[in-house]
């Protein structure tokens, strides 16, 4: 027996008859204008065919059947135009009246003398060693030692808040200031030396005693004459080789007679600091020793005599504090009397 689905397919069956339905009419096409031809070849648009932004419309020859066949009537003759046309039939565009001419010249000339000006003004301005402003600051820095009182740049008295052995407060008072001078005999050869590469154009110092007179600290300002390439270059041979942790690198201290400092040699320096600054020719550094003239066989730099858990001489007696904390001070006033300086200046 055959399923419903087998008979409808089968071809022997005799289709159903299908019920009558009124003819179908066709929807009525909208009318589509015929095509246009494809423009003639050796065909050459009207010169005055807008072509910026917007799609022309090239008319037909004169004389040629339009895209429905018919002719289209020749337009009445126009002279040719002759405005605006090279010699060679080329198109020129349009001329701009004299008034917007003159003032399109005139912006750019105005233009290219604002650019003019400021490329000339950072010819002039620029120094071959550094910007202007960094040049100022420099020039400002190697007359402030002169400009700058004395009690400012090395203050009577120091306070140095937390700044002793376990944060202990220290109070340092000033003993001596040595006349200012030539870098002479004011280094050991070999720290000289090192230096020498930045130059000397004088060197200022003061030394100062703890609260008790058991200590003693000189602090020195070696101005230079090198610019800001040759102190950072400096600086960075420092920071890479660790010249300011050596002990065969020390700086000298001011032993002035008749004070504290009297017996403060050589052999009794024991911590010391070494600051290179690149933002001014300056070379900063302190020293320290005993004051009773005893001779240190262990000196260490500041840097390691003030980390936790060092147990060297001038780590226990706060020889490394005194020499980082007055090294910090005077810096800090350093800083303010050249910017005092270079304001007045200004």
């Amino acid at each position: 027996m055959s399923t419903d689905a087998e008979q409808a397919h089968s071809p022997h069956s005799t289709p159903p008859p299908r019920p009558a339905h009124p003819p179908r009419t066709a929807p009525a096409q909208p009318s589509v204008p015929p095509s246009r031809p494809a423009t003639p070849p050796g065909f050459t648009p009207d010169p005055d065919t807008p072509i910026l932004g917007v799609r022309a419309k090239v008319p037909f020859p004169r004389g040629t059947a339009g895209a429905s066949g018919t002719r289209v009537p020749p337009r009445p003759s126009v002279p040719p135009r002759t405005e605006g046309l090279f010699a060679d039939g080329g198109r020129r565009g349009r001329r701009r009246p004299p008034s917007r001419t003159a003032a399109a010249a005139a912006s750019l000339v105005l233009g290219l003398g604002l650019l003019g000006g400021a490329a000339a003004g950072s010819w002039l301005g620029e120094d071959p060693d550094a910007p202007p402003s960094t040049a100022d600051t420099y020039a400002h820095a190697r007359s402030a030692w002169h400009s700058v009182p004395v009690d400012d740049l090395f203050p009577r008295t120091l306070r140095g808040k937390g700044e002793g052995p376990g944060g202990a407060d220290r109070l340092w008072t000033r003993i001596a200031v040595a006349p200012d001078s030539s870098c002479g005999g004011g280094f050991d050869p070999l720290l000289a030396k090192a230096l020498a590469p930045v130059g000397c154009k004088r060197l200022v110092r003061a030394t100062y005693t703890d609260a008790t007179s058991t200590s003693v600290t000189t602090v020195g300002l070696l101005i230079t004459t090198s610019g800001p390439t040759g102190m950072r270059a400096l600086h960075q041979r420092f920071m890479t080789e660790k010249l300011d942790e050596r002990t065969d690198l020390m700086p000298r201290a001011y032993a002035a007679k008749g004070t504290a400092a009297a017996g403060f040699g050589d052999d009794q320096r024991a911590s010391w600091r070494i600051r290179i600054l690149t933002d001014a020719p300056v070379v900063l550094y302190t020293v320290s020793g005993f004051a009773d003239g005893r001779k240190v066989t262990d000196p260490q730099s500041a840097g390691e005599a003030t980390q936790r858990g060092a147990t060297s001489a001038p780590a226990q007696s706060g020889l490394g504090n005194d020499a980082r904390a007055i090294a910090d001070a005077i810096e800090a006033i350093f800083r303010r009397a050249l910017s005092t300086v270079t304001e007045t200046t200004s």
